[in-house]
């Protein structure tokens, strides 16, 4: 059986995170995995998940199985954290239930879909995360783009978008980033997100959200605007969400579907679909990551504490891209990079060609995933400057 399989390519990103890892240049600089990092380059623990950690620890009596739904005070809490005071949770009409992972939350997500509609199309920006097409396509569904980000003024082509939705049919699913779009950092405002709003209503279709990011845009509660909005609106509405950013809990793999329905007994009938949904992939969800949130969110001096920290993060990030902007002035690096400090989230796209992308690479150990998105967060006080100079001289040639 298995003489029959083909090798399949390594993951691009994943690849040049190998690459990377055995690179000599001691100048080596890595802006292309996805990951939040301090100044020092690391990855940290909040203060905040160490404490709910030594909490946890203390008092866990037990490590029986959470159910399909997993942890429900984290069901609940994470719910009030997208919504907040909205009228969808006092009227019993969303329900949400823990995932491993945002990815794991987009893998429900899609056979959730093709169990309402197996000939739904999903359609995603373009671009958009890589492996949105692929865990899709792995649930059997189609997937097809619409036009989202412009190259050629680093900004959004929105007229296009909205004519591009005005032909979706019903019956099939549109994704949006809630904030902090990957991999362009170019976001809805409110009156696009209402226009979103007024064509999914005349066309339809259903939305589904990726809010990867809560927190990293401009704060939790103007990121969720987007969600609010739609749910204010929209008979139905999914949102997948993760923990992996703004709790710092990636490898702990923490996440949430939710569903909105018209009704409070739909949405009980979607959620028992979902339920079983997840019973078929892996059936009960970890507990850790969960609780570690749970406890956060529950404990009002935790809850600020993390709250400082995500505004520390998120300060950084855009103090970050006016520095990317400033030294790319200043060390004369060829074209106009202004839009960079506009832009909300950990990446942006320079727009330079696979060539320059290469060349940085070999010979600066300068490494960026081949679209030429960046992960600001991968630039710190003692590369900024290399980085702004190495580029300087791969473009002036």
């Amino acid at each position: 059986m298995f003489n029959k399989l083909q090798p399949v390519p390594t993951d691009p990103i994943l690849g040049l995170v190998a690459e990377y890892k055995a690179d000599t240049n001691p100048n080596k600089v890595d802006l292309s995995v996805g990951v939040y990092k301090n100044e020092q380059g690391q990855t940290p623990v909040l203060k905040a998940v160490k404490k709910a950690e030594e909490f946890i620890l203390k008092h866990e009596d037990s490590k029986a199985y959470l159910g399909m739904a997993g942890d429900v005070a984290y069901n609940e809490l994470m719910t009030k954290l997208i919504f907040g005071d909205h009228k969808v949770i006092a009227d019993n009409r969303v329900k949400t239930a823990q995932t491993p992972g945002g990815t794991g939350s987009l893998r429900v997500a899609a056979e959730f879909i093709a169990r309402c509609n197996a000939e739904a199309t999903i359609w995603v920006t373009n671009p958009t995360w890589a492996n949105h097409l692929s865990i899709f396509n792995a649930a059997g569904l189609k997937t097809a783009e619409f036009p989202y980000f412009d190259f050629e003024t680093m900004g959004l082509k929105f007229e296009e978008t909205k004519a591009a939705l005005s032909k979706v049919p019903a019956g099939d699913v549109v994704l949006f980033h809630a904030c902090c779009h990957n991999p362009s950092g170019m976001d809805l405002n409110i009156e696009q997100w209402q226009a979103v709003a007024d064509i999914a209503k005349q066309q339809g279709f259903t939305v589904l959200i990726d809010a990867a990011y809560l927190g990293f845009g401009e704060g939790i509660e103007q990121d969720a605007a987007g969600i609010r909005l739609l749910a204010d609106q929209l008979d139905e509405l999914l949102i997948c969400s993760s923990c992996s950013k703004n709790f710092g809990l990636y490898r702990d793999r923490v996440g949430a579907f939710s569903v909105i329905a018209e009704s409070a007994e739909r949405t009980d009938v979607s959620y028992s679909v979902a339920l079983n949904v997840i019973r078929a992939i892996y059936s009960m969800p970890p507990a850790h990551g969960a609780a570690v949130v749970a406890t956060i969110l529950s404990d009002e001096a935790l809850t600020k504490l993390w709250l400082e920290e995500l505004d520390e993060k998120r300060g950084r990030i855009n103090e970050l891209r006016t520095v990317i902007v400033d030294k790319f002035k200043e060390k004369n690096v060829p074209g106009d990079y202004a839009f960079i400090a506009e832009q909300h989230g950990m990446f942006s796209f320079l727009g330079i060609d696979k060539e320059a992308i290469n060349e940085l690479k070999t010979e600066y150990g300068i490494y960026i995933v081949g679209s030429s998105r960046v992960n600001i967060a991968g630039v710190n006080a003692s590369n900024a400057d290399y980085i702004a100079e190495s580029l300087a001289k791969v473009l002036s040639k």
